[in-house]
């Protein structure tokens, strides 16, 4: 979906109350349902479910910045990584997850940036957990009406011809940006492009900057 307005008024991004402050929502009600019956059921244990999540939460966004650098130095990789993250995160010793990834390109004629409408659906074996404000209903709402406004208060300020794209991730497909590469960094190693890049440039509410600007 694509958004033609602009907008200057500023609002302020919640923050997410702490799971405890509010009752269980449908759905984790039935994650705690599922992982107790498979428990049960021997399918798994206890301590391979919490190692498992350990490993989830251990994740940062380092593995989809190295994908990142590699695809701005290697067109070829790049072109596999836009066909298909998770099979190039295999060819770097990545593991993107089962879920099915797919990277979008920001040129300078399109800007993409990463939503979940409906709850915080995200490539967190790539970019790690998404941060608090990402899961907050005035992010998810407001990302889709007024995403010119709400990246200028990342202080992401865009040109007027630039086209925002916004991807709406979900439980099936989940979705991560592939920043343009900045001005002024072609004698930066690959281990110092890496460095640029953040979390935020792969939800799309960043740009990488080169050093010193």
């Amino acid at each position: 979906m694509s958004e033609q307005h602009t907008h200057t008024h500023a609002h302020p991004h919640p923050k997410q109350p702490d799971l405890e402050d509010t009752p269980l929502t449908h759905y984790q009600a039935m994650t705690y349902a599922v992982a107790g019956l498979l428990i049960e059921k021997g399918v798994v244990t206890a301590d391979e479910m919490r190692a498992q999540l350990e490993s989830i939460d251990a994740k940062s966004p380092a593995a989809g910045a190295r994908m990142v650098a590699r695809a701005w130095i290697d067109p070829a990789f790049k072109a596999r990584m836009l066909e298909d993250v998770n099979a190039a995160a295999e060819e770097l010793g990545l593991d993107a997850g089962h879920i099915p990834i797919r990277a979008v390109e920001n040129t300078g004629r399109t800007h993409n940036v990463i939503v979940c409408t409906l709850c915080s659906c995200y490539p967190r074996m790539l970019i790690g957990l998404p941060p608090d404000w990402y899961k907050s209903r005035a992010y998810r709402s407001r990302t889709v009406r007024e995403p010119r406004a709400v990246l200028a208060e990342f202080g992401t300020t865009l040109p007027d011809d630039v086209n925002i794209v916004v991807h709406d991730s979900t439980a099936d497909l989940r979705y991560m940006v592939l920043p343009k590469r900045p001005d002024g960094t072609d004698d930066l190693s690959e281990a110092e492009l890496e460095a640029l890049v953040t979390r935020d440039c792969m939800i799309g509410v960043a740009l990488p900057k080169a050093p010193g600007s």
